[in-house]
């Protein structure tokens, strides 16, 4: 097996570090709402979904700026986390966790189900959000949208850790998931900061599923791997920390491409294999995972 060259190398890498900023931000939208409820949401990949079959149908069909069309597909998906967690997880509360989780499966399912029919099963091309060249690094050749990729990422991030640290709303959220009975009794209103969760996850995973809609094309199925992968972002780096889940999906991104390359000819279809793997191998090493911390 002929091993790849450096600027193979280099455009793996890179390519890892782009798609890992959507597992980063799919895991980070786990980790926000398990923060809150302990629960994990496996509805999370169809948020991604939601965002990008939005984006495509507000700009290709309805003809809207592609600004316009992003920030109205951000606002619309964020109202549907909201109305997920009023309609089906907030009846539910006195419901135990593993209850709450097999919701959201339910959800997830219910929600992809209703996109088949409305978008059909064939992947459907999203417009890249700038044209240009590729640029050119070390030898490997970067198109333009990989770059609005990973810039989506850092910026979602950014934002997230700026809303959780300096707004009030962010902060009784983080108050919230660091202990909620504490929080009620300070008066705050958990059940609202339940709320404010998913909506924020929503948020955080439609711009995932809007950044990477141009480069793998948009369909009703594309959130059920994503999601997959982003759990196993959010498992590497510890569930609970927003931090870890970041990195863990950073991680997971590069491993994979990297697989791509060193893999022997006609075993590089196996790389989605590779997160489940990382994750199997966490589990037996390092349950809490590399960032974890410990909930009581």
């Amino acid at each position: 097996m002929d091993l790849p060259s450096l600027e193979q190398i280099v455009q793996y890498v890179i390519y890892g570090i782009t798609v890992g900023g959507i597992y980063a931000l799919v895991a980070l939208g786990f980790t926000i709402i398990y923060n809150a409820t302990d629960v994990i949401n496996f509805a999370q990949g169809e948020f991604v979904m939601l965002g990008a079959m939005m984006m495509v149908s507000l700009h290709s069909t309805a003809h809207i700026p592609m600004p316009i069309a992003f920030v109205l597909s951000i606002l619309i998906v964020t109202a549907i986390g909201a109305t997920f967690e009023r309609l089906a997880i907030n009846p539910a509360k006195n419901a135990s966790v593993i209850t709450l989780i097999i919701i959201t499966i339910g959800a997830s399912i219910f929600i992809r189900g209703l996109a088949l029919p409305i978008w059909g099963q064939d992947p459907i091309p999203a417009t890249p959000f700038s044209k240009g060249s590729p640029i050119s690094v070390m030898g490997a050749k970067i198109p333009l949208q990989r770059l609005w990729v990973l810039g989506t990422a850092v910026l979602t991030v950014g934002a997230v850790h700026i809303f959780y640290k300096y707004t009030i709303v962010g902060k009784a959220m983080r108050a919230t998931a660091i202990n909620r009975v504490a929080a009620r009794l300070m008066g705050i209103n958990v059940r609202r900061m339940v709320l404010c969760s998913f909506a924020l996850s929503a948020a955080v995973g439609a711009g995932a599923g809007m950044a990477i809609a141009p480069v793998t094309h948009a369909s009703y199925s594309m959130g059920a791997m994503l999601g997959l992968k982003g759990f196993c972002a959010a498992v590497l780096g510890g569930l609970g920390n927003g931090i870890g889940a970041v990195l863990g999906g950073f991680i997971i991104g590069v491993v994979e491409h990297l697989a791509i390359g060193f893999a022997p000819l006609g075993y590089s279809g196996y790389k989605d294999a590779v997160a489940f793997i990382i994750l199997l191998a966490i589990l037996f090493i390092k349950p809490s995972g590399l960032f974890g911390i410990s909930r009581k």
